[in-house]
This record gives structure tokens, C-alpha cells and sequence, in this order.
């Protein structure tokens, strides 16, 4: 069945070859728990980022661009299927043991069958060996890092995977911590960029930067890193401090990555996104608001506010994305397997919520989503859903509490609900909530709390 779905991906009339002559390179960089309002170029003030500023000055800087979740692995799962939280496959963090599927098809799947060599590296989530949800049996040729959601908690493990094989890490054990995963996993991405290849590549790096870190969750460092440098001498906590040195990590490697590049002088055949895949935690001892982390919004992770869904988002591909330049088009990450199907001539010929984004990505407007759709919260007790129809945002913090609106136009930090306002357009997301979701016995709807 799976090889069924995927041989009809390839555009009949245009070989793999040709195909591959004319595609770009697609680098596509997820930081994990990284706040919109981390990065110098989306306002912040005391994380330095410099590198990523670059990346938005060379290419587009979008500001209203929504990850698929407000937790790790559901929002993998919409970036990598093209569906919205209501028909994924993976809905929430838990419960475990729920993989992507031999009929799932994956970003990796469309562009391999575009003729590329695909690569995943860093955090996966979406399925654990032997199951078929492993990287390698969704798409990827190659992959290095963490299978299982949780070990990508640690940031220096005694084991990663390397493609279906588990290689320890020796370095770190007992006391010694010799191996840090994020620069391992920048040396494995420099080293499948330099790969001679006639294909061009897609590779996925989705690094487990900035999110907390089990080892330290009851320390007073909940961060951890090799250094607190640049920010030692600043007059900050240190868990400040080791957050800010994380963010700055991403934008070093992510100039050595542009860097290397340009060297090969693949820059301009290289189309590069860099985003995040939820908003900044506020689970560990880091708190958001001493770096205004979601920026102007209101929610961290967890939350269905702008602040909990609303990411970072940067495109740059010389020649193709305007540089320089702001855009406002509203999209989601669920839009990114139609768009990278569109661009190297594949055909999408099964069920998905997203829809190509690349006028938008080439400086015009795409059509807009009849909606968007989000839910939270479905084992945990209380369910939680959201949509954005238009300029109209609708919360809903559980099935026993009343539907939030927001006029996000001009309330982006979501103060002022003005549902009682608006009945007609209550009742239309009234629908779109009531329909939105597919049912799935294992994503149940949890019923309202009963009150004493």
C-alpha cells in the first residue's frame, strides 16, 4: 500500500532526473520550544542571534506562520504530513506508543520521490524502532539522533540512533559529559551537506535547542550547556543565562551551516526555512517573560493563544524569496509538504489539510485557508481547541468552558474577548469546532470536569 501511495507522487511526464536538475536543496531547521520573541530579527533585545538576523535580511521574515501543535510531537506530525491536529495521526505527547503508519505519507516520501536524498537529524517523535513509524521507513535515507520523544530530554545521553543501529555514547557516561547532542548534530548535518551527490538534498534538522533538559528539571540549572558564554558576566539568573547560550548556539551553527554553503556554492540552489516547533516552555525553572519570549503574546506551550502556536518563521532562497522583507500571510506549518511538493513537481494525490504557500513564499498572496484548527489536551483531562478564521481567533480551554474571540488584526495579544459581540460568528466556529476533528478512540474528547 505504502509504495502504492508513494509511486503516485511522481509527476508521470517528467523524470527524476530533470526533476532533479531543477530543484533547490531544501534545508529545513526546527528548533524545539524556541520563542518567536528569541530572535533578534522578530525584536529580541538581549539574546544575541546574528546569524539568524542574516537569514531574515537574505530572505523573508514572516509573522504570522502557526505550528501544528502547542507540543512536540503532534506539531512533527502536521509539519510532516500536511494534516491539521483534528485528522493527524499523532495528536498530542501522549498517550505513547502511537507511530506514523505504513499508509502515512511524509514530507521525506514527496521529495524522495522527486529524486532527492533525504536526511532527518536531531528529534523525531513520530515512531520508534521497529515500528514503522522510524525515520528510515518514512522517507529518509539517512538518520541520526533521537527516535523516542522523551531521551531527546537529554542533552547528553548514553546512546543516539544512527540510522536503525543504537550507538553508544561513551563520553558520557557516569559523571563524564563529553558528547553534547547539538554538536553532534551539527557535525552530522555538515557532513551530509558535504556529501558528493548528483541528487539534490533535503535535509531535516530539527534540533532539540532551546527545550529544558530532564537532567536538571529539579536543579536550579534547568538549561543545560557545555558554556554560559557569551552571557557570563551578565547580571542575569543562570538559568537565563544557559537559556540565552542555548539560542545562541542555534545561531552559531546556523552560520556555520550558511557558511558552508556558500563555500560549496550551493547557497543559491539552496532553498533554507528556519522555525520552530511550538512557543517558548514554561515547564522548567526558565520563565518566558524575562526574555519576552513569545514576544507580544499572550500563552507559552500548552496554550492555544498566539503565544503557544505562533512560531518563527524565515525563508531564504536567493533568486526566489524577496529579501529583506516582512510578510504578514497567514499559513501554517501544515502548508509546507504542498508548497515543497509544488516546487519540485510532485502531485499530491491523497488527503491533506495544507495547501501550496509558494506565491506567498515568492513575494505575492496564496489562497487562504478556509480555516485553521488546533486541539490540545485530549488524555489530560481538558480539552482544548482553537481556529483561526480570518482575522477572527476563537480558544476554547475545555469542553465546559465558554468559546474566547479575539479580533487578532488588532488584539494580536489576545486582551480583549469580544464574543459577546459577535453571535454570528460564534456560530459559525461553533461548526467548525464541532466538525473539525476527526474521532480517534486513542485521542478521546475529555469530558467537562464535574463540578462539587
Amino acid at each position: 500500500m505504502k509504495n502504492l501511495l508513494t509511486a503516485l507522487l511522481v509527476l508521470a511526464a517528467t523524470s527524476l532526473q530533470a526533476a532533479a536538475a531543477r530543484n533547490p536543496n531544501v534545508l529545513l531547521i526546527l528548533c524545539d520550544d524556541l520563542g518567536l520573541g528569541d530572535l533578534g530579527c522578530y525584536g529580541q533585545q538581549r539574546i544575541l542571534t546574528p546569524n539568524i538576523d542574516r537569514l531574515a535580511a537574505e530572505g523573508t521574515r514572516f509573522t504570522q506562520v502557526y505550528a501544528g501543535s502547542s507540543v512536540c510531537a503532534p506539531s512533527r506530525c502536521c509539519l510532516m504530513t500536511g494534516r491539521h491536529n483534528g485528522h493527524g495521526r499523532i495528536r498530542d505527547n501522549v498517550p505513547h506508543g502511537i507511530q506514523l503508519r505504513d499508509d502515512d505519507i511524509t514530507l521525506a516520501e514527496v521529495l524522495r520521490a522527486a529524486g532527492y536524498r533525504t536526511g532527518a537529524i536531531g528529534k523525531w517523535s513520530l515512531g520508534v524502532h521497529p515500528t514503522a513509524g522510524t525515520p528510515l521507513k518514512q522517507g529518509f535515507d539517512m538518520f541520526y539522533g533521537h527516535q523516542d520523544q522523551d531521551q531527546a530530554h537529554f542533552y547528553y545521553p548514553d546512546h543516539l540512533w544512527d540510522g536503525d543501529r543504537v550507538v553508544l555514547l561513551t563520553g558520557n557516561r557516569g559523571q563524564r559529559k563529553q558528547q553534547y547532542t547539538h554538536d553532534l548534530f551539527t557535525e552530522r548535518a555538515v557532513k551530509f551537506i558535504d556529501q558528493k551527490d548528483d541528487k539534490p538534498f533535503f535535509l531535516y534538522l530539527a534540533y532539540t535547542l532551546p527545550h529544558w533538559s530532564d537532567y536538571a528539571a529539579q536543579s536550579d540549572e534547568s538549561q543545560i550547556v557545555p558554556s554560559d558564554a557569551p552571557y557570563t558576566d551578565r547580571d542575569w539568573p543562570q538559568v537565563e543565562k544557559n537559556y540565552a547560550a542555548m539560542v545562541s548556539m542555534i545561531d552559531r551553527d546556523v552560520g556555520r551551516l550558511m557558511e558552508l554553503l556558500e563555500a560549496k556554492g550551493m547557497a543559491k540552489d539552496t532553498l533554507v526555512l528556519f522555525t520552530s516547533d511550538n512557543g517558548p516552555s514554561a515547564e522548567a525553572k526558565h520563565k518566558p517573560a524575562f526574555f519576552k519570549s513569545a514576544g507580544t503574546f499572550r500563552g507559552t506551550k500548552r496554550d492555544l493563544y498566539e503565544g503557544g502556536i505562533r512560531v518563527p518563521m524565515i525563508v531564504r532562497w536567493p533568486g526566489q524569496v524577496p529579501a529583506a522583507r516582512g510578510s504578514e500571510e497567514v499559513w501554517p506549518q501544515w502548508d509546507l509538504l504542498p508548497t515543497l511538493a509544488e516546487i519540485t513537481g510532485q502531485k499530491i494525490t491523497h488527503a491533506i489539510d495544507g495547501h501550496s504557500i509558494l506565491p506567498a513564499l515568492k513575494g505575492g498572496q496564496a489562497p487562504p485557508h478556509e480555516y485553521l484548527y488546533w486541539d490540545y489536551g485530549h488524555t489530560r483531562g481538558q480539552y482544548k481547541q482553537a481556529v483561526r478564521l480570518g482575522d477572527w481567533k476563537a480558544v476554547r480551554n475545555g469542553t465546559d468552558q465558554p468559546i474566547e474571540l479575539y479580533d487578532v488584526r488588532y488584539d494580536a495579544s489576545e486582551t480583549q474577548n469580544v464574543a459577546a459581540k459577535h453571535p454570528e460568528v460564534l456560530a459559525q466556529i461553533e461548526k467548525i469546532l464541532a466538525t473539525a476533528s476527526t474521532p480517534d478512540p486513542r485521542y478521546p474528547i475529555a469530558p467537562p470536569k464535574k463540578t462539587k
